[in-house]
Formats: structure tokens, sequence, C-alpha cells
């Protein structure tokens, strides 16, 4: 008996070629596209952006491009938190010095621990604000101007020695007065965005916490030209569109204009915490992985 490897085969009849073999299948499919998140209706999202709508333009631009990495705000805000006690330039060479992984516009929120904290605090509202961003930003931001719109009609949001508002018959725009210093306001949405009571002093609708001050430090972040683009619908940072949406969510990279060092390797804590001192003691040789 002839063995199986001295068998002869019969190739095709003459004149056809030979039955190609069958296309290579994955055996590992690839994983379909998430899908987008649910629509959310106009009164949605008014109730959604409200707890920020009042936020001057620059500050509010970072926040929206922000919440759409969501997963970092915990982080960031513990590591903002730590380092409360640093300003200025200080605080964006801490920043550089601790090689952070995050996003940059996470990255920009760090000299405001009162944001990221109240992000942080709401991780829910946080993502499901990100995701409206990624699949409805002119949503979104119709819905901040609906909010503004209503908090001007009633006599809360007025130009103050902290923030210009410019009203175009259009879009509401809060500026402010001077770039390198941003005020976070601070209010209740159950009061600004209603029709204020018989004597209810409108002066008490809004305050505002301390200086934040940014300037040249915190260019590599975006802090360079950041805004609003409210006719355009888009968010501008280094007076570029940033145009992160739900489908290029997981590689778009910002061009930002002065980028930062961004050096290869885990982030490290190069320097002690001091909570309160006021002091900026940095130490190289006691780091400590995160």
């Amino acid at each position: 008996m002839a063995r199986p490897q001295d068998q002869q085969y019969p190739g095709p009849p003459p004149g056809q070629q030979p039955t190609p073999p069958p296309p290579y299948q994955n055996q590992y499919p690839a994983e379909p596209p998430e899908a987008p998140p649910p629509y959310l209706p106009p009164q949605q999202l008014d109730g959604l952006v409200q707890r920020i709508a009042l936020y001057p333009d620059p500050l509010l631009a970072q926040v929206l491009a922000a919440s759409t990495v969501w997963d970092q705000i915990p982080d960031a805000a513990s590591w903002a938190d730590a380092h409360a006690y640093i300003h200025g330039p200080e605080l964006a060479q801490a920043i550089q010095m601790d090689n952070l992984q995050f996003d940059p516009s996470v990255m920009a929120l760090l000299p405001f621990p009162q944001v990221l904290d109240m992000m942080a605090r709401d991780p829910n509202w946080t993502q499901q604000l990100g995701s409206a961003v990624l699949a409805q930003r002119p949503d979104v931001m119709d819905a901040v101007q609906r909010g503004r719109q209503q908090a001007y009609a009633y006599g809360y949001l007025r130009s103050s020695p902290y923030d210009e508002v410019i009203d175009d018959g259009n879009y509401i725009q809060v500026q402010p007065v001077n770039p390198a210093y941003l005020y976070v306001p601070y209010y209740d949405p159950g009061v600004v965005f209603y029709r204020p009571r018989p004597g209810f002093n409108l002066g008490f609708g809004i305050r505002f916490g301390p200086a934040i001050v940014l300037g040249e430090p915190f260019r590599p972040w975006g802090w360079g030209g950041v805004g609003m683009a409210w006719g355009a619908h888009s968010i501008m940072i280094d007076r570029t569109p940033w145009n992160r949406d739900w489908r290029n969510r997981r590689y778009y990279v910002h061009p930002y204009e002065h980028g930062w060092d961004h050096r290869p390797g885990p982030r490290v804590e190069r320097h002690d915490i001091h909570r309160g001192d006021g002091r900026d003691n940095h130490q190289p040789d006691r780091r400590r992985p995160k």
C-alpha cells in the first residue's frame, strides 16, 4: 500500500487555474466600534451645563476639553489638591518636573484644584458632559448660551472687576478683564437661572474665588490663546479649533503651538509636599513613582 505522501493527486483539468485557497480568517475578529452615547435633548443639556455655564470662556473651553478624558480627572484632582500650596511659575515647574501623563487639557486645569475637585466628586456628571462634548458639541455650546441668556436676563450675569460680559445680540461672551488672571465664579444654579424673588440682592448671586495666575509658564498647555468660537461652535486652544470627537477620541492630539517637553518614562514625584505652608521644596533625590 502506498504511503499517503506517495499518493498522486490529480491536478485541475487542462486550461483551468487551481482553485485559490480561502481568504484568511482572523481568529479574533475586530472589536466592533463603540456606539455613541445616547442623544441628550436640549432640556437635559441645559441642566448638565448649568454648573459651568457662567465660567469665563477660556476656563470653560479647558473644562469642556478635559471632560472628554474623564478617567484622568480623579488622579489629576488628587495631584492638584496635594500641590495647592504652589502657584504661578513654581506650579508650572512642578508640573514639568513630575512628568505627569495627563492629557494637555487636564494639565491646563491643575492650577484650578477646586474645579478638578468638583469634576472628580461627580464622575457621572463629568463623563456625561464629556460624552456630550464628543458627540453633541454644538448642542452643548447652545445649552451654555441658553443658560447665560437666562442669567443675563435676570440680572445676575453682569460685568465685574473680574470678567467682562459681552452681549452682541447673538452670543454672550464672558472674558477675563486681565487674561493672565482667572477667577472661578461660584453660584447656585437653583438661583441664577431663575427669576429672582422680590427684594433679592442680585449682587449675592455670583461670587468669585481668588485669582489664578497664568501667563507664559502655562502656554504649553494651551493657555496662550484659548476660548470659544460661538458662531462656529468651536473650542479654540492656541487659537486653533480643538477637534476631538467621538470617533477620534482615542488618538486625537491637539497641535499645541507651545507643546511641553514630555519626557518618556513614568511620572515621578520630585518634591516634598507641604500643605498650606506656601513653600515649594523640590527634592530631586526623593522620587516616588506614582
